[in-house]
């Protein structure tokens, strides 16, 4: 059974949802040089970080968590006190920048604050449970297949899903080991990308059984195994259509996809493959689109981050270009990517969007968006 998005809320390097949407239309990335990291020891000196002061703060993930939830809750009209509400936190690394700082400089880190109960509740007092969920880049898409199972259990009255994370120096490390000059700007499906950078950021939905909004209509899960970092043709086709299963659709019924696109080797070229088998019998093929040119790879957020922007593009009619893609890559031939400028996108539309992470853990949502 379908369950409706009533209230929405994310948090990138461009802004809040109405600010990070407009500056996607008009082209802008929010790519800068990093902060708080010595970029000459980690060979990467660009990222897509959230600019809230000069000083490094504590826990920044869950301060923008607590952000998105109230804003979200608030939307939706959440009463926790008198309705059965739970949280669920999508996250690649949880906080931990705070482990980081604790180790490096002493910063005074609790081991509970290394989930985020506490930043979930700050916003909503009265949630019953907040789950941590940790599952690589794809977590806020799982997150949000066991929110509509807690729906469809009749366990909840309303759930509360987000993701989030913040720009770490091991995952900073890990990427610039694997290329032999810095890159500077994710340019997905592009022929002369050369790599992804990371993104901080946020994003919270609420879901209910009932209500005025866009309808979840189905999330496809895999978990392929097939490599610790290196995604599968098998496993991500399989994601997808078991998505379009759940959904009760069809693959010629997509109108838009908003692509994982991480602007990487292996990524890129394995999702362009697997979206052209999804999609090899639609005469009108879907537009394809991606966000992490302008606002980088915000891992745990990625999935819920995509899902809002795309409702967003419905509602406005436009769907955004991809930036930092020129010269789409010979697997990307056959899609129908957005290059250059906003496509036009009737005022109803079913969307995918797609989410994959480390050892193949990939989720793939389905969602329809009504003016």
């Amino acid at each position: 059974m379908p369950s409706v998005i009533t209230g929405a809320e994310i948090r990138t390097c461009l802004g809040d949802t109405t600010t990070t949407f407009k500056a996607l239309v008009e082209g802008v990335s929010g790519v800068s040089p990093l902060r708080f990291h010595d970029t000459a020891k980690l060979n990467v000196t660009h990222g897509y970080q959230i600019d809230d002061g000069d000083v490094e703060r504590p826990r920044r993930a869950a301060g923008w968590l607590t952000e998105c939830v109230a804003a979200a809750a608030a939307q939706a009209g959440l009463d926790a006190t008198t309705q059965r509400v739970t949280a669920i936190v999508g996250t690649g690394l949880r906080e931990l920048r705070s482990v980081e700082r604790f180790t490096a400089d002493g910063v005074p880190v609790l081991p509970e604050e290394l989930h985020f109960a506490a930043a979930v509740r700050a916003a909503l007092p009265g949630v019953a449970d907040v789950i941590t969920v940790s599952n690589a880049c794809s977590a806020s898409g799982h997150a949000l297949a066991i929110a509509a199972d807690l729906l469809a259990a009749d366990e909840a009255d309303a759930v509360v899903v987000a993701g989030c994370d913040a720009t770490t120096e091991s995952m900073l490390t890990m990427i610039g080991r694997v290329g032999e000059e810095p890159t500077t700007s994710v340019r997905p499906f592009d022929r002369d990308r050369t790599g992804v950078l990371l993104g901080e950021g946020a994003a919270a939905v609420v879901v209910q059984p009932r209500g005025d909004g866009p309808l979840v209509l189905g999330v496809g899960l895999s978990c392929d195994a097939h490599h610790e970092t290196a995604p599968d043709v098998r496993g991500i086709v399989a994601a997808m259509r078991d998505a379009h299963e759940r959904a009760g659709i069809t693959p010629d019924e997509v109108d838009l996809v908003l692509a994982h696109g991480t602007g990487t080797a292996l990524n890129d070229p394995t999702e362009a493959s697997a979206l052209s088998e999804v999609f090899a019998d639609v005469a009108e093929q879907p537009l394809v689109t991606g966000v992490k040119g302008a606002i980088g790879h915000t891992s745990g957020a990625a999935a819920l981050t995509s899902l809002v922007l795309a409702v967003e593009s419905v509602r406005a009619g436009w769907v955004p270009p991809n930036a930092g893609l020129r010269t789409a890559i010979d697997e990307a031939a056959g899609l129908r990517l957005v290059v250059d400028e906003p496509a036009p996108i009737s005022g109803h539309a079913v969307v995918q969007v797609d989410a994959f992470g480390f050892g193949g853990v990939n989720a793939v949502c389905v969602i329809e968006v009504n003016p």
